[in-house]
């Protein structure tokens, strides 16, 4: 299987997108899905977009730079997030 590549971004780079990376970094594990996670800050998406497979954010996304993108902002609160993980794995297997 082939590795994808994923962008996990939120404001800072630092708070939630840790948070979400490391439940999609899990949430992979259990699928057995190989992928690279680049965890930035939003205005640092464009200069990794190109690379990546699918975006992922905790923030409202203005452009998706031509890659599907998931708000994964239900990861941090806790509500919806098993859909949202489904939707990413989701993605990650096409």
């Amino acid at each position: 299987m082939t590795r994808k590549t994923i962008i996990v971004a939120c404001g800072t780079g630092i708070a939630t997108s840790t948070v979400v990376a490391e439940k999609i970094t899990e949430a992979c594990k259990k699928e057995n899905l190989h992928v690279n996670i680049i965890q930035c800050k939003v205005t640092e998406i464009k200069g990794y977009a190109e690379n990546a497979d699918l975006i992922v954010t905790t923030t409202i996304l203005k452009d998706n730079f031509g890659k599907k993108s998931i708000n994964a902002l239900s990861l941090i609160t806790g509500i919806g997030e098993e859909k949202v993980l489904e939707e990413i794995i989701s993605e990650l297997k096409k």
